[in-house]
Formats: structure tokens, sequence, C-alpha cells
């Protein structure tokens, strides 16, 4: 079986620049191989061909990562 993927929806890069080989970590709305589109973190190139390991999130767990992600920048 070969490894699908689908970038339904491109939110937001996460880092300033590229890698030195061209990398760029990014948050995107990927489906992977026909299943429900989830928020992925990772890195891709340039042309969304190559991917690095990343991690994928269902709405739920994006949710309670933002709302870890606040509590923890609250006084800044």
């Amino acid at each position: 079986m070969a490894f699908k993927y689908d970038i339904e929806r491109e939110i937001a890069p996460l880092a300033a620049e590229r890698t030195s080989d061209g990398f760029l970590l990014e948050l995107n709305l990927v489906s992977f191989n026909e299943r429900r589109a989830k928020y992925d973190i990772r890195q891709w190139d340039s042309t969304h061909e190559q991917m690095r390991k990343g991690v994928s999130l269902s709405k739920e767990e994006a949710l309670a990562l933002r709302d870890a992600l606040n509590k923890e920048f609250a006084n800044e």
C-alpha cells in the first residue's frame, strides 16, 4: 500500500528560515492515507514532496496544546 497525504490547508510556518538543507517547520491541516485531516507539525521541503518526522493532533488535542501554551506564556 502506498503512503498518501494531502495538505488540505497550509496554516503557518513555525520557523523564520529554512534549514540548511531546505526544510521549514510548518503547521498544516493534513490528511494521511485518506483519513480525517489533523493538525500537523513537521518540517517540509519547499515543494511539499518530502517531509520529516512530526506530530499530528486531532482538533481536541490541538485545543489542549493551545490551552497549555497559553498557560505557559500567560505572564510574558
